[in-house]
């Protein structure tokens, strides 16, 4: 969409998240676009002067509009819509690497992403590096000369690191590699990761894009080049996202960057709580001073998101204690939406990994992860108050 009046830079992030992706506005015509339901699309040929439509190559026209926004809201040429987060990561990684290439990756992942990279490439012959993202020489000596890609996910999942750009930026750049980022926990909104040098910027917009628990999605943001090599990827793999659910993606952008200042100031409020309530051992939220990457964060992040993670004492049944007691906050996978939800990632993200692998990502046993919706805050701390009560009988001392 084109905007009309006095010549200024960019709209801001707001105004993009409302209107961009959307046709003029012309009298008649709808304000809010219709789902184009169609399959397919008449086209007689390349004579017809357009190209030929079909949903499966992701240019109905929902497809393209929410894709039009997602471009303009992470500053990138191009963007493209798929049918879920990790067809979003696993076309992007095929899409830059194939039979005998190497891939550079933050051990700091999404469980399934990490089962990606070490169960099922491997069998296209793709194998990968893990190293830690904390140590800034890492990314450069993993480096192959057949790395392909520089795979980073900020903040991380569910231990919410944050660590800088660049050393994983010039890696990529020495070796001529694709750096690609997993931003589902920041989003645009926090940060813009493109303008950080990131090649190939990735959400499960089933979170944060979303934002109602209504919708699977994924997205990518690039250049047109790279994603017309994603594009061909998913056209192959059938990972195209349903129009209905484009509708429904779009519509949720709109109000991303009110709901995402709610997210970021009550996580922030409720880690601050958090801190000071007993049978809580550790608080995880970067916008505490206390975290390891606080001033990196601050550095980093226009907010620390909407992500808080506890670890309670008395382990795995305390946690069990915990979630079961909750009567607001709702125990459940996913993370994003307008509600608060709670999960354990060892029973949910991370539950392919054994204890010991959980352990050294920073993610014992009484780990919680808290996705803090839109609700009241007092409402929420009463909450989550009782749950802490209800599992401090099996809470065992600091050692």
């Amino acid at each position: 969409m084109t905007f009309d009046g006095p010549k200024h830079e960019r709209p801001g992030t707001a105004t993009d998240a409302v209107h961009a992706g959307q046709p003029a506005p012309r009298p008649g015509e709808p304000v809010v676009n219709p789902i184009v339901r169609s399959s397919t699309f008449h086209w007689s040929g390349p004579g017809d002067g357009i190209d030929l439509l079909y949903s499966r190559y992701g240019n109905n026209p929902n497809q393209r509009a929410v894709a039009g926004k997602i471009a303009a809201l992470e500053g990138t040429e191009d963007a493209l819509a798929l049918a879920s987060g990790m067809a979003a990561i696993s076309m992007t990684l095929l899409a830059g690497a194939g039979s005998g290439d190497h891939i550079v990756a933050s051990r700091h992942l999404y469980g399934a992403t990490h089962a990606l990279l070490t169960d099922e490439l491997p069998r296209r012959d793709i194998t990968t590096t893990f190293v830690d993202p904390h140590d800034a020489s890492a990314w450069q000596a993993a480096l192959t000369p057949r790395t392909r890609v520089v795979l980073i996910e900020l903040p991380t999942n569910p231990t919410l690191r944050v660590f800088p750009v660049g050393p994983a930026r010039r890696a990529a750049r020495s070796g001529g590699a694709l750096l690609a980022a997993d931003m589902t926990f920041a989003t645009p909104i926090n940060i813009r990761a493109a303008e950080h040098g990131v090649d190939a910027v990735i959400h499960s917009a089933t979170k944060y894009l979303g934002g109602h628990s209504d919708l699977i999605a994924g997205v990518v943001a690039g250049s047109a080049a790279l994603i017309a090599r994603v594009a061909k990827m998913m056209k192959l793999y059938g990972g195209s996202i349903d129009p209905q659910a484009a509708w429904l993606l779009e519509r949720g952008i709109r109000t991303l960057p009110v709901r995402m200042e709610r997210h970021n100031r009550t996580a922030l409020a409720l880690a601050r709580w958090f801190s000071g309530i007993e049978g809580v051992r550790q608080v995880i939220h970067p916008g505490l001073p206390a975290h390891p990457d606080h001033e990196c964060a601050a550095r980093l992040l226009n907010g620390y998101g909407g992500m808080v993670s506890i670890v309670l004492e008395g382990g795995g049944e305390a946690a069990d204690r915990f979630c079961s007691h909750l009567r607001l906050a709702a125990p459940a996978p996913s993370l994003g939406g307008v509600e608060t939800l709670v999960s354990q990632p060892r029973h949910t993200s991370h539950v392919d990994l054994s204890s010991a692998e959980r352990h050294a990502l920073g993610i014992p046993d009484g780990f919680v992860r808290i996705s803090v919706g839109l609700e009241d805050l007092e409402d929420l701390k009463a909450d989550f108050s009782a749950a802490v009560a209800a599992a401090l009988p099996l809470a065992t001392p600091l050692p």
